[in-house]
């Protein structure tokens, strides 16, 4: 028989979690910018929480690469670079040019329904700028797309992005100017997906995310080499590298 979880430590467990999701969404909104720095004690008071819980909050953060954590030195919020931002594109669409012509197939009415709703959703929100109550919708659009690729899958591409989100907010990917293309390269997934081409699916989530990434690297740094970018499109959705340029949009397939 398994011993009762002693409800100090449960709500200790609950108050982690808490600040865990409080200090990472602040993250992830720029809240607390990358950069960042401050000693555990300082952070603590600025969030009003205890040191204890904070500091397992911030191992979680450390183990997703979100803060950086010495022995006797201040927190840092980690920071914003080119080749992270190159490795960070090219998981996802490794990853996710996979899983959803693993997801599209098994696909049926009820599915297709859930993504114009969220497609739905996401318009009302960027027709009202609002950023904020985007961010819900489209990540769970994002993630049904790729849904039937299994849980581990999934989780490890929605940590991906959060992750992008960051760089999003930043370098100008997701600001009012750029929104009725997403809304139109949205349009244009879902559209392969009730057609049953995966194929189309996969190509036009790609040139979306490298459409997406050219509008990062022309605030971060115009200047750097996305050759591991372009060898990870052109391997996976073929033809879809073109729109790593900031310029015309290219032909769709």
């Amino acid at each position: 028989m398994k011993r009762a979880v002693e409800p100090s430590r449960s709500r200790d467990g609950q108050h982690v979690a808490l600040v865990h999701e409080r200090l990472r969404n602040a993250i992830l909104r720029g809240e607390v910018p990358a950069g960042y720095t401050a000693s555990q004690a300082a952070l603590a008071g600025q969030l009003e929480v205890g040191r204890t819980p904070l500091r397992e909050a911030l191992r979680m953060l450390q183990r997703e690469g979100l803060v950086v954590s010495e022995p006797n030195r201040p927190v840092r919020v980690a920071g914003l670079s080119s080749s992270d931002a190159e490795e960070l594109y090219v998981m996802r669409i490794s990853l996710e040019a996979v899983a959803i012509r693993i997801t599209v197939p098994r696909l049926v009415s009820a599915d297709i329904a859930e993504l114009e709703g969220l497609l739905a959703q996401m318009d009302h929100y960027m027709r009202s700028r609002d950023n904020t109550g985007l961010r819900k919708p489209h990540r769970a659009f994002h993630l049904a797309l790729v849904v039937g690729s299994g849980p581990r899958v999934t989780e490890t591409i929605g940590q991906l992005f959060d992750h992008a989100e960051r760089y999003r907010l930043a370098f100008g990917a997701a600001t009012p100017d750029v929104l009725d293309q997403r809304r139109e390269e949205h349009r244009s997934i879902v559209d392969a997906i009730a057609a049953g081409d995966a194929d189309r699916a996969a190509h036009r989530l790609v040139a979306h995310y490298a459409h997406t990434a050219a509008l990062i690297f022309a605030g971060l740094e115009p200047e750097h080499d996305l050759a591991r970018l372009r060898t990870t499109i052109a391997t996976v959705a073929p033809g879809a590298e073109d729109a790593l340029s900031v310029g015309p949009r290219p032909p769709r397939p």
